[in-house]
């Protein structure tokens, strides 16, 4: 560990609290997916996003893989991110890391001699089922500036095993069962050059446990896995520096940081800049929970209303068994069974546009043979003053606010016009392809730009 003063654990004030709604998302993404029965065939392959294995479980080819994308196992997430600050010695660094722990849960049955395991037990009415839950663990990390720039700080996680109890009447009990978990972390700052006083700040989370290895089956890996992993970092004294969106004096300093199976996005309100959420989930500056959203449904992707809708199909039995497969799916199904009209209207038809909509009469609308003089086929654009048709080519410069963040990966390649499309408000879109997409010309995969994200190519006609 590093001689820089250090604290672990416990709450430091670093102003995570309006980063928490979405971590706690990401904490519990995929967690349980609708129709959040332990029978479905999505539920029985579970923990997707920022699995950090045992190392000598994993083979070669993954040990080595470094992409940014935090969906696969792994062993370790390495984040690098920007933070300016007023003084190179007064800024203050608070790291939490945050994920869940596998717990089985196992029931079994009284028989006269003791206990015997069962897949599943109902005692009093209530059905009970032999499943894997999860616990949400937290550690946290304090550090001045001054100390990391003398030495990394190197920390243990340890996280005990352990075993509880829970007796079911005269009927029979649950076990539940928790592997210990082993991890280190390591947090350096790099000084960069720079207009004002600029540090890369590199934080490596690694699994260090021993077991299992190689062979083992994926459900024993898990229970010796952090699952779920992500981070959240504060300072104090200073300012994170946004990945997405740099300050151009800062864009060269971004394109050096390397993210490894997570990426760092800055967090809390939008005119807030320090803190930063690190997620194996891809996301823009400041995400945020959407205000309608009555509660967790495991997949901050999906939307509310469907799924609460859905969740209401659900037949009887269908719904004791989601009960019985986990506490958070039967708080799921009771919140979706009570909830008021008034709230379930809320989630319908929220719109959050970027711009006003054009008057009626200025609106434009096409239908394949209702207006002959609009045509994506023919219709063109003008890109930096040059008309733009179907077959023209262009290089893509998607807009940093306002779109798909996973458009960030798009910058400077080449696309290939397929049409010229205008929507109810009269905005214009070209739908391109992707020149070095493998699976453009199979799959049909077309990305939708305006033509203000879009470049010529010199000597294109």
């Amino acid at each position: 560990m590093s001689t820089a003063a250090v604290s672990a654990g416990g709450a430091s004030g670093a102003g995570f609290d309006g980063a928490r709604a979405v971590a706690d998302a990401v904490l519990y993404e995929g967690y349980l997916l609708y129709p959040y029965r332990r029978s479905s065939a999505k539920n029985r392959m579970r923990w997707q996003f920022g699995v950090l294995a045992p190392k000598p479980w994993l083979p070669a080819d993954v040990l080595q893989d470094t992409n940014v994308a935090g969906s696969a196992d792994a062993w370790r997430q390495q984040t690098e991110c920007l933070i300016q600050v007023r003084s190179r010695d007064a800024a203050t660094i608070t790291v939490c890391v945050r994920f869940l722990q596998m717990q089985h849960r196992r029931v079994e049955e009284r028989t006269e001699a003791g206990y015997a395991p069962v897949d599943a037990l109902t005692v009093s009415g209530v059905r009970f089922l032999t499943f894997d839950e999860a616990v949400p663990r937290e550690h946290e990390f304090v550090v001045g500036l001054a100390g990391l720039r003398e030495a990394p700080l190197l920390a243990e996680i340890e996280v005990p095993g352990g075993e509880e109890i829970e007796q079911l009447a005269d009927s029979g009990r649950i076990v539940r069962v928790r592997r210990p978990l082993h991890a280190v972390l390591s947090l350096s700052a790099t000084p960069l050059e720079a207009v004002v006083p600029l540090f890369r700040l590199r934080l490596e989370v690694s699994n260090a446990a021993a077991a299992p290895g190689a062979g083992a089956p994926r459900a024993e890996a898990l229970g010796a896995s952090l699952i779920a992993t992500h981070s959240l970092l504060g300072v104090a004294g200073g300012r994170f520096v946004s990945l997405l969106d740099p300050p151009a004096w800062a864009e060269d300093a971004a394109k050096g940081c390397r993210n490894i199976h997570t990426f760092p996005v800055l967090a809390g309100a939008p005119d807030e800049w320090g803190v930063v959420l690190s997620a194996p989930i891809l996301m823009e500056d400041h995400p945020r929970v959407s205000p309608e959203s009555p509660g967790d449904l495991f997949d901050a992707t999906e939307i509310d209303e469907i799924l609460s809708l859905r969740t209401l199909t659900l037949t009887d039995e269908e719904k004791s068994e989601a009960r019985a497969t986990d506490p958070r799916a039967a708080a799921i199904i009771d919140r979706v069974e009570t909830m008021p009209p008034e709230v379930l209207g809320r989630l319908h038809g929220t719109i959050r546009g970027q711009r006003p909509a054009a008057p009626v009469e200025e609106r434009a609308w096409w239908e394949p043979g209702a207006d002959d003089a609009i045509d994506p086929a023919t219709d063109r654009v003008l890109v930096d003053g040059v008309p733009v048709t179907r077959g023209g080519r262009v290089r893509l410069n998607p807009r940093k606010h306002g779109t798909d963040v996973h458009d960030m990966f798009l910058i400077g390649r080449t696309a290939r016009v397929e049409a010229v499309l205008t929507d109810v408000d009269g905005t214009r879109y070209v739908a391109v392809s992707i020149e070095d997409d493998p699976g453009a010309d199979l799959h049909g995969r077309h990305y939708h730009f305006t033509p203000e994200e879009l470049t010529r190519i010199e000597g294109e006609r």
